[in-house]
């Protein structure tokens, strides 16, 4: 086989292992006082199978409100939460173009139980990014006000991703994607309506598509657009042994993004796609230190150039949990951050968050 059809475990989605996170070293929480706003996790139950074009290796897996909150109280002062979109409890019924507005539904009902208050401290998706088909023409705006009227006042936008890579080991963001989603004119159509609703987008792509993220944002500079991920960097498939070349890439691009006021980065989520190290192999969790060590180059070059009023930190969980735990994630990005200012630390952690995404928590 050659290396780009070979099967890999990077770009796509395994269940936690609990007794291999259970091996991870020892550590204390850094700084446990700190709040965060957790800006990019998901919510459900896999029953088998892909969904759009990920891998799901296992007959179930459950990643409810329980289950994010025992990951949430393992030491670190999470504050608040942002749901984005994972095709979660889409409606069985009606039109297709609809269809997502039961994530938000669903989502919705989770954050309800939250404010009870019979959950504790912790304000389960404050804010929710669910999906609508943007490039759905006269859809658009109908879907758009459904997921408002879905959300309960806590719908702030909509995550439709680009990811594409001509390597067919990399795992697309959707089976039948094509290049240049983000310069389409139906796309664009979409982001025109989203943008008269006051809501945001949140980006996902890989690194080779960073200028059509710059182009995206440049022609909507009133509409907020939020960068997952660090930007997707790859360092596998057709990447893999390029990471000085994957770097000097992104950074070329996302030294162009960054100079778009309108964009926010996300801090984290590069455990997949960027294939830093082989987490299924490994016989413990790397500490917090190596997973900094690991990330280092990405955070803080987003930090220098983006800023911390416009970076914020993200668990991307459970997806994360296949390489690490919720505890020594969050004490790798306040080693990453360790530099900061306390103000800045602030913003990276909470402030971007509450400001970006709208939040009362």
């Amino acid at each position: 086989m050659s290396a780009t059809t070979q099967k890999t475990a990077f770009g796509r989605i395994f269940p936690p292992n609990d007794a291999w996170l259970a091996k991870a070293p020892a550590e204390e929480i850094i700084d446990p006082d700190l709040p965060i706003i957790d800006t990019h996790h998901h919510l459900w139950v896999r029953t088998g199978g892909g969904a759009r074009g990920e891998a799901w290796d296992v007959p179930a897996y459950r990643y409810l409100i329980d289950e994010f909150l025992a990951d949430c109280n393992t030491g670190h002062n999470v504050i608040g939460s942002v749901f984005l979109q994972c095709h979660s409890m889409y409606r069985k019924d009606g039109p297709e173009q609809m269809r997502p507005v039961g994530e938000t539904e669903f989502v919705a009902g989770i954050a309800a139980m939250s404010d009870s208050g019979g959950y504790g401290k912790t304000k389960v998706a404050a804010g929710i990014v669910g999906f609508a088909d943007l490039t759905a023409g006269d859809w658009v705006t109908p879907v758009l006000e459904a997921h408002i009227r879905a959300g309960g006042g806590r719908f702030r936008g909509v995550r439709h991703s680009c990811g594409y890579d001509p390597d067919p080991i990399i795992g697309n963001s959707a089976p039948d994607i094509e290049p240049g989603l983000y310069l389409r004119d139906d796309f664009r159509a979409g982001m025109k309506a989203l943008s008269a609703l006051g809501l945001s987008l949140d980006a996902w792509g890989f690194h080779p598509q960073m200028a059509d993220i710059t182009d995206l944002a440049r022609a909507f500079p009133a509409t907020n657009i939020v960068m997952g991920h660090c930007g997707g960097p790859l360092g596998y498939g057709r990447h893999a042994g390029k990471k000085d070349e994957v770097f000097a890439d992104w950074k070329k691009t996302v030294t162009e993004l960054a100079k778009c006021p309108n964009v926010t980065m996300k801090l984290g989520g590069m455990m997949m796609r960027l294939a830093a190290y082989p987490y299924l192999d490994l016989e413990a969790p790397p500490s917090s230190a190596q997973l900094a060590d690991y990330w280092r180059p990405y955070v803080e070059t987003c930090v220098e150039l983006f800023g911390a009023d416009r970076c914020m930190v993200e668990s991307n969980f459970p997806v994360e949990k296949m390489g690490i735990g919720f505890a020594g994630l969050f004490n790798a990005l306040k080693r990453l951050t360790a530099g900061a200012s306390a103000d800045e630390k602030a913003a990276i952690f909470a402030g971007t968050a509450r400001r970006v995404y709208r939040l009362n928590c």
